[in-house]
């Protein structure tokens, strides 16, 4: 019996499965393609990015803000006295302390979400010897004692892990800091006895040359550092007392990151490729900042973060000299302020600094280090310690991440610690302390 005719159609049945795959795997590519040419509306969102200022918030809310330097003890001494600022309103509107309107007060501190502030035990270069030293604990003994009368403000803290434990616990970590070695007299025995008071921090000289350091706004006497300094960064290394490089001279931030054991800090510097000032640290030492794991904590001291204020200051000094003393000299110094105003420094200005560091050094170099309460006036957005969100904002505008705007606030400044922790254990398991 003949079979049916059969249709092209059905004998070409059998070859369309192998063929459709075939032809499925030649177009894959252009159909992923298709895909990620697909408009971005068909894709799923992912999450917006937070505002400036939500940004600024959230990092602060989650890592301590460590604030390098801040002067409220000596102005507070200056206006009310030792035993009165002992007992002084910290919770007072500080332009009610003084006629000058101060920076820094309780309230201010909250709201500037402050997590950790380095106290300046600052006292004057003219005080010098055992009375340097004296009023150098009593300033010591003040802060002290105003940690103890606001334990649910403050905490005496003295290596990382205690600050992040006052940071957590709605603490404002306290570390107690000198400014400049004339305050321990140059003497690494007296330095050992404010350590064992607290002592974390110290900056090596001030104003003018100490015995051992060069500052960085007088004439050179050491050429740097004279060769007992190399002594007492030893010691401080060993004892974990941070090497504070701000007011030093070039030669004496070289020398130091030469031989420093641990990581070193500049508490209230700015940098001097932006504004050249001498208390800026050039880009030569910034270049240098990573092989040692320091940190540069930019300040917001107007002339060194303004060139134009700078300078003003410059031709400032100039006036004064020619001008005199007397009351016809302070009339010649006002008439001439009103004929030459003071440039205004501003926020924007701080966070070109700290962009400046960020970009030669890394982000991991940097940090904040206001000095408020230890100038006459700040930058327009930074006029007290309330404003510091408004700075993390400003940054996160200009595109900050959130984990260098962390780093920013506070993580630098812990690594530096626990690093030179670290070194304290290891070298004084190394070297005991001669008795």
């Amino acid at each position: 019996m003949r079979s049916a005719p059969v249709s092209v159609s059905a004998r070409l049945r059998p070859l369309a499965r192998p063929l459709a795959a075939t032809l499925a795997r030649a177009l894959a590519p252009f159909a992923a393609l298709a895909v990620g040419l697909a408009p971005a509306a068909s894709a799923p969102a992912g999450p917006a990015r937070p505002s400036p200022e939500a940004l600024a918030e959230r990092v602060l809310a989650s890592v301590p803000l460590v604030d390098g330097h801040n002067d409220w003890p000596w102005a507070m001494r200056t206006h009310f006295g030792l035993e009165k600022a002992r007992e002084a309103d910290l919770s007072a509107d500080p332009g009610v302390r003084r006629p000058q309107p101060g920076h820094t007060s309780i309230p201010l501190l909250r709201a500037g979400r402050v997590g950790a502030q380095l106290w300046s035990l600052y006292v004057p270069m003219r005080l010098r010897g055992e009375e340097a030293v004296r009023t150098s604990f009593e300033q010591l003994e003040l802060v002290r004692h105003w940690v103890a009368r606001h334990p649910e403000t403050f905490a005496l803290v003295t290596t990382a892990d205690e600050l992040e434990r006052a940071f957590r616990r709605g603490r404002i970590a306290s570390l107690l800091a000198f400014e400049g070695a004339h305050q321990v007299d140059d003497d690494i025995l007296t330095l050992r006895r404010a350590h064992a008071a607290g002592l974390r921090a110290m900056t090596l000289t001030h104003s003018q040359p100490s015995a051992l350091f060069d500052s960085a706004t007088a004439e050179a006497r050491h050429g740097g550092m004279a060769p007992a300094g190399r002594a007492m960064i030893a010691e401080m290394n060993r004892l974990g007392v941070l090497v504070d490089l701000s007011h030093v001279s070039p030669a004496v931030m070289h020398q130091v990151l030469d031989i420093a054991a641990a990581p070193v800090i500049f508490s209230h510097s700015s940098a001097r490729a932006v504004t050249d000032h001498p208390r800026n640290v050039p880009d030569d030492v910034l270049k240098r900042l990573p092989a040692n794991g320091g940190v540069v904590m930019v300040t917001f001291v107007p002339a060194f973060v303004s060139q134009a204020r700078a300078d003003w200051e410059t031709r400032r000094q100039a006036q004064r000299l020619v001008a005199g003393q007397g009351a016809e000299a302070e009339a010649r110094m006002a008439a001439w302020e009103k004929a030459n105003p003071r440039p205004v420094a501003t926020l924007a200005m701080v966070a070109d600094h700290i962009e400046h560091v960020a970009r030669v050094a890394g982000h991991d170099h940097v940090g904040i280090g206001g000095d408020y309460d230890g100038v006459p006036d700040l930058p327009q957005g930074l006029e007290t310690v309330a404003t510091y969100p408004a700075l993390f904002a400003e940054l996160a505008r200009r595109g900050w991440s959130e984990a260098n705007l962390r780093k920013l606030a506070g993580g630098n400044f812990l690594r530096v610690l626990r690093a030179n922790e670290a070194t304290a254990r290891r070298l004084a398991a190394a070297r005991p302390a001669p008795r």
